[in-house]
């Protein structure tokens, strides 16, 4: 019986081939082409354009935390220049992977300065619906351009 050996490397450049070839049958041509604007991109964890929207809404303000992962972004206190007896934190949480109404939730919390001391006060729920509002209407301009 007559056996053939191959060099190491020329069993490697043999392996190389027949792996390439075998990719190469493949061909990509049963898979579906990307969609770079679908409502559900998750290759953060949480829907991108959401979580981008949240990260530029809240950009204002210092970040303590912002993880794509869990989907959540925590900011530390912000006092607005014009008003430092006040102050406010943010939590956002994307909750889906998917580009919905429902998908993004916004907790905020307010200090007003009384005496030196920072004192817990109430925040207006139209202000956490506003900030949710604004998330979702950047998520959806981020959508539509990458569409277009």
């Amino acid at each position: 019986m007559n056996v053939t050996r191959f060099s190491p490397t020329a069993s490697r450049a043999l392996l190389a081939t027949l792996a390439l070839a075998g990719l190469a049958a493949c061909g990509g041509r049963d898979r579906p082409a990307a969609d770079l604007a679908a409502s559900q991109v998750t290759t953060i964890g949480v829907n991108s354009y959401l979580w981008r929207a949240a990260l530029e809404t809240v950009s204002f303000a210092p970040l303590l935390q912002a993880d794509s992962a869990g989907g959540v972004i925590v900011t530390d206190w912000y006092a607005n220049p014009d008003n430092p007896a006040e102050r406010v934190k943010l939590t956002v949480s994307i909750l889906d992977q998917d580009l919905r109404a429902d998908a993004v939730r916004v907790a905020a919390s307010r200090q007003v300065n009384r005496g030196g001391a920072w004192v817990d006060a109430p925040v207006q729920a139209a202000t956490v619906q506003k900030l949710e509002s604004i998330i979702l209407t950047k998520a959806r301009d981020l959508r539509r351009q990458t569409v277009s």
